[in-house]
């Protein structure tokens, strides 16, 4: 069994998923523009020999040039975001766990 140390840097997250809805954006007092959205993923995973399904609703957070690229996305457009996590609370003091886009790729299914 390996154990971390707790100064480790490691956070990433790689996940694919649904747009739930058109992103909003917004720009910071520092003028740096931030675009917000969610994504669903659905899956079936497998776990200790059985097959597990398994469902996620995150928000994401793009920032600055990449936030650019969310202009184009729509609800039910497919994407993989890879990224860090991070806490943030929302606006009743409630605990969330964001993604953070350093990449954002569209899925074409046809």
């Amino acid at each position: 069994m390996t154990f971390l140390q707790e100064n480790s840097q490691e956070n990433c997250l790689v996940l694919t998923g649904s747009v739930v809805k058109a992103p909003r954006q917004s720009t910071s007092p520092a003028g740096i523009v931030h675009s917000q959205f969610s994504i669903d993923h659905k899956s079936i995973q497998n776990e200790a020999g059985l097959n597990r399904q398994a469902f996620v609703r995150i928000q994401v957070v793009a920032t600055g040039k990449l936030s650019h690229l969310t202009r184009e996305l729509v609800a039910g457009q497919c994407v993989k975001v890879s990224g860090f996590i991070n806490r943030h609370e929302s606006r009743n003091g409630n605990p969330l766990l964001v993604l953070h886009a350093q990449q954002i790729q569209m899925i074409n299914l046809d």
